[in-house]
């Protein structure tokens, strides 16, 4: 089984993911956005555009997705904005024609509460460094109300483990207890949070 967490930047995916990972036996995280990093460093800055647009990171992070799926024997746990319905079904859809049973999750929540989560993350509070994500907010939010996009899950007033238990139980997946005091929690998601600063 494929769990694709969808939402916009900001949204929680990466942190609901690292949550199911860490409470789901057998999982897997498969980040598709290192591989658009890769494709970037391979490139020009100037051609440096939304590597969702390369063909080619499409057609990989398909291959590697179907690869995955055929050999491993637990769930792959997917966080990845994708609000373009033809780039969704070159991913999901073809996916899903083969024969892969993929559960998709679009994270949904008002936009001052995204705003408040993206000026919390990373070593620099505020949304100086989030420009790009509060640009593409109202689209992404939007495009992801859409009945393709669904399952659709508030996260408006629900923790990450809430969430996380949310999706798990939609997906039929078994998922141990969250036993993180509020304090480990929010240590968590702040080690989560750095793993993914990107400085270039």
């Amino acid at each position: 089984m494929l769990i694709w967490i969808n939402g916009p930047f900001g949204g929680g995916k990466t942190a609901t993911a690292h949550e199911l990972h860490r409470r789901v036996e057998g999982s897997v995280l498969a980040d598709p956005e290192y591989f658009g990093f890769a494709l970037h460093r391979l490139l020009p800055p100037a051609l440096r555009g939304d590597f969702q647009d390369l063909p080619t990171w499409r057609t990989g992070v398909y291959d590697m997705l179907d690869l995955a799926l055929t050999q491993h024997e637990g769930p792959i746990i997917v966080p990845m904005t994708v609000v373009n319905a033809d780039y969704f079904a070159e991913i999901v859809g073809r996916l899903r024609e083969q024969g892969h049973r993929v559960e998709h999750f679009a994270l949904l929540a008002e936009p001052a509460t995204v705003l408040a989560r993206l000026s919390g993350r990373g070593l620099w509070p505020g949304l100086k460094r989030e420009g790009w994500a509060v640009s593409k907010l109202d689209h992404c939010l939007k495009r992801l109300h859409e009945p393709e996009f669904a399952e659709h899950v508030d996260t408006d007033d629900r923790t990450v483990a809430q969430v996380a238990d949310a999706i798990a139980r939609s997906a039929g997946l078994p998922i141990v207890p969250d036993n993180d005091s509020p304090l480990r929690a929010r240590l968590r998601r702040y080690a989560t949070s750095v793993r993914h600063l990107r400085f270039d």
